[in-house]
């Protein structure tokens, strides 16, 4: 059974109350079998398998020394930016921190524009000027890629404010993690989304995306309170927490929030649950902040392992049909480091290119 639950319908759980609906509002009832076709949810499982053997394939490069910079992976949490992503329409804006690979790549960038770009070529998603951390696509409605741990997330406010002042229909998703829910853009930023909600001026919808650690802080060391979405409360934001390593989850959660989110201009909070199964950057060998035991528990309810279950579970595909896609997968992550590897650096004249808008 797939849930999204509130902080209310937490409370009413330990008390042994229904928690299908909270506030009036449907809470993602129980669904039998799965909520969309099985076309979809293949594909959709092809595209999780994909980033994960990008990733795989850009950290062994890293390791390497092929690419620069830093390098942030998104392994384990691929069912999270992938249920949401699903909802976005064109004219809606998404921004996300520096952990942004998939949302590149779901949103349909290239994976060869994006290996590229992380290896600094000119053929990169942004001539190499970026590198991981600062992906753009705005033609496919990724406007960054941020370093400064929460600097962005007043920029997402304001992205949903300008939407709402055009009345043009569409909304922001706004990612970021746990980390920087205790920085002090977060709130000013979150103070004024509640406000200009209040006359639906604000239709963002932040995500938080709870991986359980802030580089190598876990959550129960940053804060007191631990439940992090309570901190929407403050804002007169309403929110709900949704187990993202289930997609089907966080499909359904998507499908209603950002329905809610278009028509009401109000903004919404959404803590989305997960783990983060690869080390918090690539250069991240140690991990002392955490155990192999911890990671390996965890590793129990992998996204992409929960949805092959799910689709066998259903019928919906077969192993050798999946083993099918993972072997694509890989020649995908394999051509994509063959064209970073062969792209040319960027020209020198590139350094003033860009720089100011006319």
């Amino acid at each position: 059974m797939a849930t999204t639950r509130s902080r209310s319908a937490k409370a009413a759980s330990k008390s042994g109350a229904n928690d299908s609906a909270v506030g009036g509002r449907h809470k993602a009832a129980s669904q039998n079998g799965l909520p969309l076709d099985h076309t979809t949810l293949l594909d959709m499982y092809r595209q999780m398998v994909t980033i994960r053997l990008f990733e795989e394939a850009a950290q062994k490069a890293f390791r390497t020394g092929k690419i620069g910079g830093y390098l942030h992976l998104y392994i384990g949490q691929e069912a999270l930016a992938m249920g949401f992503l699903h909802s976005y329409q064109p004219g809606d804006k998404i921004i996300t921190a520096y952990r942004d690979h998939a949302h590149a790549l779901i949103l349909g960038t290239h994976p060869r524009a994006v290996m590229a770009e992380l290896y600094g070529k000119g053929t990169g998603m942004v001539k190499g000027k970026g590198g991981s951390m600062h992906l753009f696509d705005v033609k496919n409605g990724l406007w960054g890629g941020y370093g400064i741990v929460g600097g962005h997330i007043p920029l997402g406010v304001g992205f949903a404010y300008a939407q709402a002042y055009q009345q043009s229909g569409n909304m922001t998703q706004l990612y970021f993690g746990d980390g920087s829910i205790h920085n002090g853009a977060f709130h000013e930023a979150a103070n004024l989304a509640g406000l200009w909600g209040r006359d639906g001026m604000n239709p963002c919808l932040f995500i938080l995306e709870n991986n359980k650690y802030g580089m190598g802080t876990s959550v129960e060391r940053a804060t007191a309170m631990t439940d992090l979405s309570a901190k929407f409360d403050s804002y007169g934001i309403e929110h709900e927490d949704v187990d993202a390593n289930d997609l089907i989850a966080v499909l359904e959660c998507a499908q209603r929030v950002t329905k809610m989110v278009r028509e009401t201009g109000k903004p919404y909070g959404i803590e989305a649950q997960t783990y983060r199964l690869s080390p918090h950057g690539a250069a991240d060998f140690l991990e002392r902040y955490r155990s192999k035991d911890e990671v390996q528990s965890h590793r129990a309810h992998d996204p992409i392992n929960v949805l092959e279950a799910r689709l066998l579970q259903a019928d919906a595909t077969t192993e050798a049909e999946m083993e099918k896609i993972r072997a694509d997968a890989k020649d995908v992550a394999d051509d994509a480091v063959k064209f970073a590897e062969e792209s040319p650096d960027p020209d020198l004249a590139e350094l003033t290119t860009d720089v100011l808008a006319d």
